[in-house]
């Protein structure tokens, strides 16, 4: 298990260069006001993690991974395990620059804005990678994410339609009434959300022909 774990985070590694000179980049324009940090979090998160899926598939992982005892199982919770290590490094390192960035432009940090936007970044990164993995694992990564594109537009576009043509009021009204209890509510959808994606993509490696 602790080999399956590494491998990811040894692929993981060999893009830290790369995603160093965006993050230097997104910080200058923090600073400048241009955009708000917490957004790499999803963005990096799932970028990083999808490079691993293409070289599980290029370098032919599966085939190996399989002759292993327990290999199937082993290998798909040492991918969401290293997702949860990554998200919560990465949610760590982001949320420490935001807070000093907040710091040096205004003497003060910015609790109040920061935290909430950090949490609905961390709650979108975990949404996003929960449909992703079962989709990589089902399709491969290249079908993979024209079937993640596809979700996307059409919830959009659902949402759009909602928007327009549904009364909201009663729903917002409930999401009120509950909205004090969201320190609560969101750690335990995300967990939610990743125990079911989990389990799908155990499901699908089980049954997939190598």
């Amino acid at each position: 298990m602790l080999g399956f774990i590494k491998k990811d985070l040894l692929m993981i590694k060999s893009n830290l260069k790369i995603f160093a000179i965006l993050l230097l980049i997104y910080i200058v324009m923090a600073f400048q006001g241009q955009m708000d940090l917490s957004f790499l979090l999803p963005f990096m998160s799932v970028m990083v993690m999808i490079s691993t899926f293409s070289y599980d598939f290029y370098n032919k992982w599966d085939a190996y991974a399989i002759s292993l005892p327990n290999g199937r199982k082993n290998s798909v919770k040492a991918k969401y395990l290293a997702t949860i290590i990554l998200i919560i490094a990465t949610t760590i390192i982001i949320t420490i620059l935001s807070f000093t960035i907040s710091y040096v432009k205004t003497k003060t940090i910015d609790f109040e804005n920061i935290i909430p936007t950090m949490i609905g970044s961390l709650f979108a990164t975990v949404l996003i990678q929960s449909f992703m993995y079962p989709a990589n694992y089902k399709f491969g990564p290249e079908k993979a994410r024209i079937v993640l594109i596809t979700i996307v537009f059409s919830v959009a576009i659902i949402m759009g339609v909602v928007t327009t043509y549904v009364d909201l009021s009663p729903l917002i009204k409930i999401l009120d009434s509950i909205s004090a209890y969201w320190l609560i509510a969101i750690p335990i959808s995300m967990i939610l959300m990743l125990y079911v994606s989990y389990k799908i993509s155990e499901k699908i490696y089980n049954k997939k022909e190598m």
